[in-house]
Parts: structure tokens; sequence; C-alpha cells
């Protein structure tokens, strides 16, 4: 490992997707990454499959897949493999590495997780932020027909309810 890779933060960010609950990276990224083809990643977690447990790694379903492809301009139809992807969690990612046993991915993988626990420490340092936006949502939370009232009567105050004027101008004796 004497020459460092050079790939910002912000590259690997943008790999990042957030799918059942999890922060995830999907086995093409991954494999971009690493600088090997995704077909011999996917070999390769095939022939480990016992290394990759649920929480570290799982295929995406078909509905999934699609939903991401049409958020995300870069993932066109035909582009990329005909299997779904195979999507890794932190710690399936770290398992990757060990699983291809290569330099690069070593090192990739290492500057992916610096780049989860950089998340999870923005995470942390803003958790008091998220407190305080609940302890607000508690108080509005409830107000809902307080502020429709409120609503009410500032229409009427805007636009009083008119009485029925008297007629005014010839009045016939049956009308009377």
């Amino acid at each position: 490992m004497a020459k460092s890779i050079a790939i910002p933060d912000e590259i690997i960010i943008n790999k990042i997707y957030f799918i059942r609950g999890h922060k995830v990276m999907l086995d093409n990224d991954l494999a971009e990454l690493y600088g090997v083809e995704t077909k011999r990643l996917k070999e390769q977690v095939n022939r480990n499959i016992n290394c990759f447990p649920k929480h570290f790694m799982f295929e995406l379903s078909h509905k999934e897949y699609e939903t991401l492809r049409s958020q995300n301009a870069t993932l066109k139809r035909g582009a990329h493999s005909k299997y779904l992807p195979y999507a890794f969690t932190e710690h399936g990612v770290l398992m990757l590495s060990n699983v291809l046993k290569s330099g690069r991915a070593i090192e990739m993988s290492i500057k992916i997780i610096d780049v989860f626990v950089k998340f999870r420490e923005m995470l942390l340092t803003h958790k008091d932020i998220l407190l305080k936006l609940e302890q607000i949502e508690k108080k509005i939370t409830g107000h809902d027909e307080e502020i429709q009232m409120i609503f009410s009567a500032l229409k009427e105050l805007i636009d009083p309810p008119q009485e029925p004027r008297k007629k005014i101008g010839f009045k016939s004796s049956k009308t009377k």
C-alpha cells in the first residue's frame, strides 16, 4: 500500500443509499471503487456467501431497483447487469475487502468505512438538534384543531357574515 488512493469522500458519499433502513452501497459502485468487474465481485461473494449474513448484504427487489433507477439518472436501463444488484452495509463492505483480498480493495474499504464513521459522528453531533426538533414536534402536535379555529376566526374578521338586508324599492301590496 505504498501509493494511496486519492478518491474524495464526496464520490463515496454519493454512492451510499438508504435502503430498507440501512445505509448501503451497491455492488457495481463497489466494484468500480475496488477496480474489479461487477461480475467478478459477485462471483467472490457467491463463493463466500456464508461470510455475508442478511445484515451484511442483501439483494434488491425488482421494485427497489426500479425505484432506485428512476431516482438516479446514472442508473440507466441496460447499463448494468441483468441480475439484481447486491446492497452491502458497512459490515458487508468490510467483509467484501477480505473476500476480494486485493490491496486496492482493502485500502478502499478502509476509506469507505471512514466515510460511514463520519456519517455516524455527524449524526451523534447533531443528535441534540434532533431531540430539540422532537420536543418542538410534541408541543405542536395536538394543536391542529386550535389552529383551524384561529383560521376560522381570522376568515370571519376578514369577511364577516352579513345579515340579509331589507329590500328597498317599490313593494306591491302582495309582498307586504
